[in-house]
């Protein structure tokens, strides 16, 4: 149970309401702090929307921190995103295979980022071998898009935990298919 209220568009002022279109328990209760969830959504609309960073990509890195963090709010919600931005099951499947040291049929570049995402999670920051080995395929417009996404999202983890935010009945269902050990 969550550790604030869930806000509806009735009980927040009307000039604050256009950031419950995403009807979530996130975006729900992080209107607690309006002009805090309005930031926190600029960061969020810029990395899905505005970055030049490859979206499938983008979201691997995503899925990679959220399944790294047993995130199961996160996981499961980027999940549906990512298959809207060309994430296959495959894909996911591979991201489960390297996150425990298996092969995988992912690319090169998607095993630099999933690796670069896991050192970060794990380590703090992404090792000087694997940001060189990305660096190859990415211009430093996107290594600045892509470490600023997985650094993001390893604060999105512990907002979730930390608020205690539950996740909708719809995304459970994705568990069913992607089971995170240790998650119940």
């Amino acid at each position: 149970m969550a550790r604030l209220p869930y806000l509806e568009a009735d009980q927040v002022a009307p000039e604050y309401r256009d950031m419950l279109k995403r009807n979530t328990n996130l975006h729900k209760l992080l209107v607690n702090s309006p002009e805090m969830a309005r930031a926190f959504n600029g960061i969020g609309g810029y990395i899905r929307f505005k970055s030049k960073l490859d979206p499938r990509l983008r979201e691997l890195a995503i899925l990679q921190v959220g399944w790294l963090e047993k995130s199961e709010y996160e996981f499961t919600h980027h999940v549906k995103i990512g298959k809207e931005f060309g994430v296959t099951d495959e894909d996911i499947a591979g991201l489960m295979a390297e996150t425990e040291g298996k092969p995988s049929k992912l690319e090169p570049l998607a095993r630099a980022i999933l690796k670069g995402a896991r050192e970060m999670v794990r380590e703090l920051a992404m090792s000087d071998a694997t940001f060189a080995e990305i660096r190859k395929d990415l211009s430093d417009e996107h290594m600045v898009d892509l470490v600023l996404t997985i650094a993001f999202y390893c604060g999105v983890v512990r907002v979730l935990a930390t608020m205690k935010i539950d996740n909708e009945p719809y995304y459970k269902e994705v568990l069913q298919q992607y089971p995170i050990p240790g998650v119940n």
